[in-house]
């Protein structure tokens, strides 16, 4: 559950945005929902991906988080910007240029999905070279609009890793049926 999910940056640090008010944890008379699918079209979710990134990438430019923070619910404004940029500092430091959200299409790993607690919680990647720029995001209903909550950005590999400890099947334990790998010879 992402009830304390809020503005982080590479490192694993993660900074709260929310005050206990925000979202209200579930007690005996409340049960848990599970989370449902948002009702969000394609181009609404570009948006608020891209222009959230965009606004982070240019607060990580020019070192000004204001409007990043301005931009939010007013569960994220409870960070400063000086608290942002002390969140975002490894990001900034290693002048990470996320200016090709704009033209690249992000692939979810997570559709959109109403929590529990109504905010709205997406995930994926920009499947750039030769790293991928992944993200995840959580957005507060505020006047009939998605206003950013909780902001979480890091780098990853954009090739695929096959895990270190699987087994290498012989060749003696290849499938003889018509769906398997055969090694080359004579045929019989």
């Amino acid at each position: 559950m992402l009830a304390a999910f809020m503005a982080a940056s590479f490192s694993p640090t993660m900074a709260s945005a929310q005050s206990p008010k925000t979202a209200p944890k579930p007690g005996p008379s409340r049960p848990v929902q599970a989370p449902r699918p948002a009702d969000i079209d394609k181009n609404g979710v570009l948006i608020l991906v891209r222009s959230t990134l965009l606004a982070l990438d240019q607060a990580n430019k020019t070192g000004n988080y204001t409007v990043l923070r301005d931009l939010g619910a007013p569960g994220f404004q409870t960070n400063t910007a000086a608290r942002l940029a002390e969140i975002f500092a490894y990001q900034r430091n290693q002048h990470l240029d996320l200016s090709g959200v704009a033209v690249l299409e992000p692939q979810l790993s997570m559709l959109p999905q109403i929590e529990s607690t109504g905010m709205m919680h997406m995930s994926g990647f920009f499947p750039s070279v030769p790293t991928q720029i992944r993200f995840e995001l959580l957005y507060a209903p505020v006047q009939s609009q998605w206003k950013l909550f909780g902001l979480s950005v890091s780098l990853g590999s954009s090739s695929p890793v096959a895990p270190s400890d699987a087994p290498v099947p012989s060749v003696a334990e290849q499938p003889r049926g018509g769906t398997g790998l055969r090694p080359a010879g004579p045929k019989s």
